[in-house]
Formats: C-alpha cells, sequence, structure tokens
C-alpha cells in the first residue's frame, strides 16, 4: 500500500516538473503555485491562439455581440464604438455595449470565434450570416445562414456536444 502511494506521489511529481520545465518556470521553490503558474501560462496560451472568424479583421461583420443579448436581434456596430480582442475589431451600437463588452468578452462572443456552429459540429470551420443566430443557456451561437440554422436548430444540444468535441481543433484543418 505504501508503495502504490509513493508512486502516485513520484507521478505527480513528475508531471508537474514536466509542466514546469514545458513553461521554462523553474525559479518557484513552491511546487503547486508553480503548477498554478504553469497551468495559467497554458490557458493563456490557447485563448490567445484561438482565432476569431473575422472579414477584413471586423467579427461578426461588424454587429454588435451584445445587442443579441440586449435587444434579441442583430443590430449593426459603428466605427464610433469598437474595441480589440483576439486579434479582431469588434464594433458597437453604442459605448455602452462596448463597455460591457470589454468588461467580459468570454460572456458576449459567440461560440467557436464566431464561425458558423453547425460547421463546427461537422468538423470544419465556415463563415456566417449574423441575421442566423440563436443563443442557448447564455451562449451566443451563429450560423452560415438560416437554412443551415434550421438544421442546426433540429439537435441544438447534439449539435453543441459535437462542436464542442471539435473546437478548436478544427482550426487546424
Amino acid at each position: 500500500m505504501k508503495l502504490n502511494k509513493l508512486g502516485s506521489l513520484v507521478t505527480i511529481t513528475i508531471l508537474s516538473f514536466t509542466i514546469i520545465t514545458a513553461c521554462g518556470n523553474s525559479k518557484s521553490n513552491d511546487a503547486a503555485t508553480t503548477t498554478d503558474n504553469a497551468q495559467e501560462a497554458v490557458t493563456s496560451q490557447k485563448s490567445t491562439a484561438i482565432k476569431i472568424y473575422t472579414e477584413n479583421g471586423v467579427a461578426i461583420k461588424g454587429t454588435d455581440p451584445v445587442a443579441y443579448f440586449q435587444e434579441s436581434k442583430p443590430v449593426s456596430g459603428s466605427n464610433s464604438f469598437t474595441y480589440e480582442w483576439k486579434n479582431a475589431i469588434w464594433k458597437f451600437a453604442s459605448a455602452e455595449n462596448r463597455d460591457l463588452f470589454a468588461s467580459n468578452p468570454e460572456k458576449y462572443a459567440p461560440k467557436y470565434g464566431g464561425y458558423c456552429a453547425w460547421a463546427v459540429s461537422q468538423g470544419y470551420t465556415a463563415p456566417i450570416d449574423p441575421s442566423a443566430w440563436k443563443i442557448v443557456d447564455g451562449k451566443l451561437y451563429l450560423n452560415y445562414d438560416k437554412r443551415v440554422q434550421k438544421t442546426w436548430e433540429k439537435d441544438i444540444p447534439g449539435n453543441i456536444a459535437k462542436a464542442d468535441r471539435n473546437w478548436p481543433g478544427v482550426l487546424n484543418k
């Protein structure tokens, strides 16, 4: 029994060392803190690596992402109210919407980097039509067009589960 516990401890220590080494942070003597820092670095690298679907650098074809939640419809954003996040320019109908987004982009940004939710569920990416949208469990999903959206809506939970498994790997295809 003691051997098994020792074996587990050695495995954990080796995994912690590997993470520390991989992230280049071996200065700390506190393994728990170093492991937390390494995990934060990996998470940070993963989140910044995810590409947002844009056209000419603009997300959601210039549609205000906050408006979907506040007004229950797509609303064109303005060049007067923009915010840069994840190497994309996001446009907003008002300064208030821009500030709401800036305070919590993950709350308002569409799932799957703004690519078509149906396409991601099928293992590829496709552009979107801002008028083909749906909010499910507080998350914004966009689709290629309204015809594709109807197909996606036939099994929303199943399609979200498939897309979650495929994301962000489909970006490498």
